[in-house]
């Protein structure tokens, strides 16, 4: 094996399904006819199951299988597309599009300083033609201005010019082929009617086109990086060594990804915890505002999980470790980053489409308005200006920004407000929903129950039941699990969805679940519920013991009456879908104040009940824990999870929110009515601009000046109406929520 293919392996990871996977920085990306243009074309390769681009970090994600394709040969069909590309690293892509931003900042000075001076002596022109100028005078000015003009153009326009260059080398077309073009043409033909000592030249309208578009793409690029900063500042809580206690009691700097599960490490005071696990020993308390989004301090203690990333306070903590260098909570939140940045919606594709088709017709109108001009008897330079405007105003940036600009700031806006995309379209049917349906048992209740009845913590029968819950994912199970203290789950447990678990424990048959899958007395049932009204009950059986009944109370999330209420304010018809017992959820469908409500569901009822829902045209949100409910939630219009560490990496939800609140889910609704809405807007404004600006420019009255103004002008027009969104949507939930739940 060659240096340079165990060079390539270092970045190379495994994938699902015995595919490798490779994370690539695409250099010369523009818009969003590059990605799809990326993608198609490595579509075609051999052995090639998964290629994306992010247009906000310029990251291409690529499944291949190894047997079939190399990095070597990917990396060729992207140059013959004209891109340049390499492996993907972090540290250093930070740097790089900093170093972007620094040249396009240079490059938007110089343009602009430059665009002044040469404005200065084309109004001395143009008011000398309406006066008194000599032709000397005018040939002086407009030799001066070449003077200016050329090293500008030379120099800010080298963005355009390499990313055109590249696409036309590789056979195809992106924007910025009509905008080096239309550059290159006023130029060109500026020095030409100066050589002719002629009345009019174009400069200033070259480098004045360069300015705005390079003021279009800096704010771009500005907006790119504050989205993207968001990732890396996650990137920053990842510790990249941690204490692992050895056999012998000694603590060594060990690196994460020689940290196994089971492992056991050091967290001292102060430190950031580098691996998911749980506390074996110690009391500390711990930053967790990246989990629940409470900034005050939590206590935790033995027995307890923590996540890396975390924040520990004052004391020292001996952490069992469940996760390390993979498979953390950190890099579960980073996944769903990623899919947010890389979301493809139907907006988006759209937009791809148009823009695709656009590049040819811009340079098919720019050509047969020359032709049309020349044949009706005018000049051919006079037609070549009128041309070269049709070229500059028609270009399709305004196009190609007028989506993924929404939902760069949209994505960016809703990791604010803790909800995690884990869907291409879910801002679209988010945007779309009139019904909000809510599971009760971790979702509109905290997902942390509490045990009432203290007395069975000394049962032993109880204490296994607690063991056997460890099995499961379901939030009574793990209260349990928590009460009791139990870390060795029993080996064979099976799960019955919406009953319970079972297994055999010394030939005896055990175990917890509802009362009626462990058979316990009606009569019993009663009598606890009794002294223990609200609560859920969880019940334990071992053999032909009297079964144990375990009270559960799990209150209410925060703020999710004031939610409720406000959602039912903003016209969502509301209701509620439980597996619990009646009693449980009348409780909290009266606290909450929700009048429609179903209990005692199975996964099978929740289902055919959200069938019905669409049946009759609704667009049903399902609320609901992202394990249990994973039928219903792939069964409804759209879904979210209220989700924590422990079930982030399994969520079946398109979203999921963070934080003990139930406020992500108004604020994921407001924000994709918002975003969508913003999305129509930025399509329409750019069908609008081309619907007058192109025949304007072909009927003669624009000239390449004006072109640029309005072509750039379009651009910012979508850029600023996708940046609006962050206030609209907060005025919005301002006038839903007026008491700032």
């Amino acid at each position: 094996m060659s240096v340079h293919q165990r060079d390539w392996e270092a970045f190379m990871t495994p994938a699902a399904g015995g595919l490798v996977h490779m994370d690539l920085a695409v250099d010369g990306i523009t818009c969003a006819a590059c990605m799809g243009e990326i993608e198609r074309g490595l579509s075609r390769m051999p052995g090639l199951h998964h290629a994306r681009v992010n247009l906000t970090s310029h990251r291409l994600s690529v499944d291949w299988e190894q047997e079939k394709t190399s990095p070597e040969e990917i990396l060729s069909v992207l140059s013959r597309l004209g891109y340049k590309a390499h492996p993907f690293d972090p540290a250093h892509h930070g740097q790089r599009q900093d170093e972007a931003g620094q040249r396009l900042l240079r490059a938007l000075a110089v343009s602009g300083f430059a665009g002044m001076n040469i404005m200065l002596l084309s109004v001395s022109v143009w008011s000398g033609n309406a006066t008194d100028i000599t032709p000397e005078t005018r040939d002086f000015f407009h030799w001066l201005s070449a003077l200016i003009a050329l090293p500008t153009v030379a120099y800010a326009g080298q963005t355009f010019f390499r990313n055109a260059w590249s696409a036309v080398k590789a056979g195809r077309l992106n924007m910025d082929v009509p905008i080096a073009i239309g550059v290159l043409l006023a130029i060109g033909l500026s020095l030409v009617q100066t050589a002719q000592h002629q009345e009019h030249a174009y400069y200033e309208s070259a480098v004045m086109l360069l300015f705005f578009l390079l003021v279009g793409r800096y704010l771009d690029h500005n907006m790119r990086g504050r989205t993207r900063s968001f990732a890396e500042n996650m990137t920053a809580l990842r510790a990249e060594v941690a204490g692992r206690i050895g056999a012998d009691g000694t603590v060594r700097e060990t690196p994460l990804s020689r940290i196994q599960s089971g492992d056991r490490v050091l967290v001292a005071a102060g430190e950031r915890i580098p691996v998911d696990g749980t506390v074996e020993h110690g009391n500390s308390e711990l930053d967790q505002s990246l989990i629940t989004g409470e900034t005050m301090l939590v206590p935790i203690g033995a027995g307890q999980p923590v996540y890396a990333g975390t924040l520990n306070g004052a004391g020292a903590l001996t952490v069992l470790v469940t996760a390390a260098a993979s498979g953390t909570f950190l890099d579960d939140v980073n996944r769903l980053l990623e899919t947010a940045s890389q979301a493809r919606s139907a907006y988006v594709q759209i937009a791809d489409r148009a823009a695709q088709a656009y590049a040819p017709l811009v340079h098919g109108a720019a050509a047969l308005t020359f032709i049309g001009w020349w044949l009706a008897g005018l000049d051919w330079q006079p037609s070549l200006v009128i041309s070269i405007s049709v070229l500059i105003i028609t270009c399709p940036c305004a196009l190609g920004l007028a989506v993924p600009a929404v939902q760069v700031v949209a994505s960016g806006q809703l990791f604010r407000a803790g909800v995690l995309l884990n869907s291409g379209d879910a801002i679209e049917r988010l945007a779309e929903v009139d019904t909000v349906v809510f599971d009760k048992t971790g979702t509109l209740t905290k997902a942390e129950p509490v045990l009432l009845d203290e007395t069975l913590l000394d049962d032993e029968v109880a204490h296994l039941g607690a063991r056997l819950a460890l099995s499961s994912k379901h939030p009574l199970a793990q209260a349990a699990t928590r009460a009791f203290g139990e870390l060795e789950p029993i080996e064979a447990a099976e799960e019955l969805p919406g009953r319970g678990l079972q297994t055999s424990w010394q030939d005896m048959a055990l175990r917890i679940g509802s009362p009626e899958f462990c058979e316990a007395d009606p009569v019993q049932v009663a009598r606890c519920l009794r002294s223990h009204p609200g609560a859920s009950l969880l019940a334990v059986r071992l053999g032909d013991r009297p079964v144990r009944l375990l009270p559960l109370h799990q209150a209410l999330r925060p703020d999710a009456a004031e939610v409720l209420k406000c959602l039912s304010g903003a016209g969502y018809r509301l209701q509620i879908l439980s597996g619990d017992r009646m009693a449980a959820v009348e409780d909290i469908a009266a606290r909450v104040s929700v009048p429609s409500w179903q209990a005692q569901l199975t996964p099978a009822d929740k289902i055919a009940h959200l069938e019905e829902l669409k049946a009759q045209g609704a667009k049903v949100l399902m609320v609901g824990d992202g394990l249990n409910d994973a039928p219903a939630l792939a069964a409804a219009h759209v879904s979210l999870s209220p989700v924590t560490a422990v079930h982030l990496s399994q969520a079946a939800a398109d979203a999921v929110f963070l934080g003990e609140n139930l406020r992500p889910v108004l604020e994921a609704l407001v924000l994709s009515r918002r975003a969508r809405a913003a999305m129509e807007q930025n399509l329409w404004i750019s069908v609008g601009y081309n619907a007058i600006a192109v025949p304007v420019a072909v009927a003669g009255f624009v000239t390449p000046l004006m072109a640029a103004l309005a072509m750039s002008a379009s651009s910012l027009v979508v850029t600023a109406n996708a940046l609006r969104l962050r206030f609209s949507a907060g005025r919005k939930l301002k006038r839903i929520a007026p008491e700032g739940i």
